[in-house]
């Protein structure tokens, strides 16, 4: 018992020093939560412009370190997951990097996983879970079921659920802003995620460069610290609030 202590108290001293302060920011950064701002609009009305955030970092396994703002790896060599884990589900708000563009981190909402289908049709989005018609009935309200060419698709899953996802209906087809509004039926790969923003028509996302594969996969947004809006406003309500809470309510 003495020992223990002994120990604890030398592991607290080192905690102390200005060696130990940093070896736990770095592992807490690197491992733990990291702080990422919302560049764009593309999550508006749920996550804001200006919304300074915690990433969960473990929430699907453990993405290998990179030195922040240089985007250099700790580990080179291992690729971009240094341990497999949990993979996101439907509905997941997910911070990954961008396929083809691994330096570059967008936060988005998963809206299919694994061998799910996912197609558009003006704008609406479908959605055919893997698992085919009998999880669909059992899992999802029948007003939003619909058949499609004998097999049922959900319309609009999302839309309801979380109240920040919306369209714009200002933005209309040019036919030069095709992938808003269609897009054909499509499997999504083996252990790759379709991401979307909230803010349907003024997001770039897996309507444009694709799936997202498990290895871009960062984390998930944990609770606002400190959110700013474009007048340098702070937004006091918006502050120490959990992501999973404040998805559920309208933003601005």
């Amino acid at each position: 018992m003495k020992k223990a202590l002994s120990l604890l108290g030398k592991f607290y001293y080192w905690t102390t020093t200005w060696k130990g302060a940093i070896v736990i920011v770095l592992f807490t950064i690197f491992f733990i939560a990291q702080s990422f701002v919302i560049p764009s609009g593309s999550m508006k009305r749920t996550l804001l412009v200006g919304d300074y955030l915690f990433v969960k970092k473990f929430a699907y396994g453990i993405a290998t370190p990179h030195i922040p703002w240089l985007e250099i790896p700790l580990i080179p060599g291992v690729g971009l997951k240094l341990i497999d884990g949990d993979r996101p589900e439907r509905g997941d708000i997910v911070v990954f990097r961008k396929p083809g563009d691994e330096q570059v981190h967008f936060v988005k909402r998963c809206v299919a996983v694994s061998g799910d289908m996912i197609m558009f049709v003006e704008k609406n989005l479908y959605l055919r879970p893997f698992a085919g018609d009998p999880y669909i009935k059992e899992n999802y309200p029948e007003d939003k079921i619909v058949t499609i060419s004998g097999q049922l698709w959900v319309q609009n899953p999302y839309k309801g659920v979380y109240p920040g996802v919306h369209h714009d209906d200002e933005v209309v087809y040019n036919g030069e802003n095709r992938q808003l509004f269609y897009m054909p039926p499509t499997r999504i790969e083996d252990d790759h995620f379709f991401m979307v923003g909230d803010n349907r028509d003024h997001s770039h996302d897996s309507r444009f460069w694709g799936s997202v594969p498990y290895e871009n996969i960062e984390g998930t947004p944990w609770a606002i610290y400190f959110s700013l809006d474009e007048n340098y406003t702070v937004r006091w309500d918006r502050m120490f609030r959990n992501i999973d809470t404040l998805q559920m309510e309208v933003g601005n």
